[in-house]
């Protein structure tokens, strides 16, 4: 017998660039009792159009997704983006503010949107899932994540009580990865030099992994690692939680 149902958002990125971290969610949250419905029509959260200044387009965006993901007031809608959520939950009330049948909509569709670790401990009241990955690893502290959502001890936390996963310390792990969406398209040069230093700080580590929970920012040190020819694995934390509960005997990063 399922669980409860919950709604999973997987992004544009995820769904075009990072598919696996989308399984990898989906994966976890059926492991923890839960039935996940992924909406096959849903698109964008409109936050690359609103980033660059088309308000009006990202407006459509963004009440599509409010289409998509309407219905059951009750049921979480997880997203494995702290960008995109934060553009839910932080900046649709501001997108929709001369609208007020929209701002009510746009409201209550915040209220229900999760990030995927805050889900898990604060909603799920979860932190041990039992899982095991052997190896090292180092986090990196998204921007939207920790500064609009104010997710930081979750992660974490999850992280932490992964068992045979050292999780090391990484000099100024809040620090920008220099990715920013459109900002490492329109500033290159600065995006690129924010990148360098932060890719300074996780050689230093001597770490197997980076981890973060963005999609733009793993692409964006990913990219870095691999031209540089850096022998770290970047993974979506959701990615990490997959591997460790896959078994009961755990798994390895590989």
């Amino acid at each position: 017998m399922t669980g409860p149902t919950v709604s999973l958002f997987v992004t544009c990125m995820v769904d075009q660039l990072y598919p696996e971290i989308g399984v990898a969610a989906a994966n976890v949250l059926e492991r923890l009792g839960l039935e996940v419905d992924v909406p096959t029509d849903q698109t964008c959260c409109g936050q690359p159009a609103y980033n660059s200044g088309f308000r009006k387009e990202a407006r459509a965006i963004a009440g599509r997704f409010l289409e998509v993901f309407e219905g059951d007031d009750d049921r979480p809608i997880v997203v494995p983006s702290g960008s995109c959520g934060a553009m839910v939950r932080n900046l649709y009330p501001e997108l929709f503010h001369d609208d007020p049948r929209m701002l009510e909509r746009a409201r209550a569709a915040g209220r229900r949107v999760y990030e995927f670790s805050e889900f898990i401990v604060d909603r799920l009241g979860r932190s041990d899932l039992g899982g095991t990955l052997a190896g090292s690893a180092v986090y990196h502290e998204c921007c939207h994540l920790l500064r609009e959502l104010h997710v930081d001890r979750q992660p974490k936390t999850l992280l932490r009580d992964v068992r045979k996963l050292e999780m090391r310390p990484l000099e100024k792990a809040e620090v920008c990865c220099g990715f920013g969406g459109t900002f490492a398209i329109k500033f290159p040069e600065i995006s690129t030099a924010i990148m360098v230093e932060k890719l300074r700080n996780v050689a230093a580590s001597g770490a197997d992994m980076l981890i973060a929970g963005d999609a733009g920012c793993l692409m964006h040190l990913d990219g870095g690692m691999r031209k540089r020819g850096m022998k770290v694995r970047a993974l979506h934390y959701a990615q990490v939680l997959d591997l460790a509960t896959r078994s009961s005997a755990g798994g390895r990063a590989s």
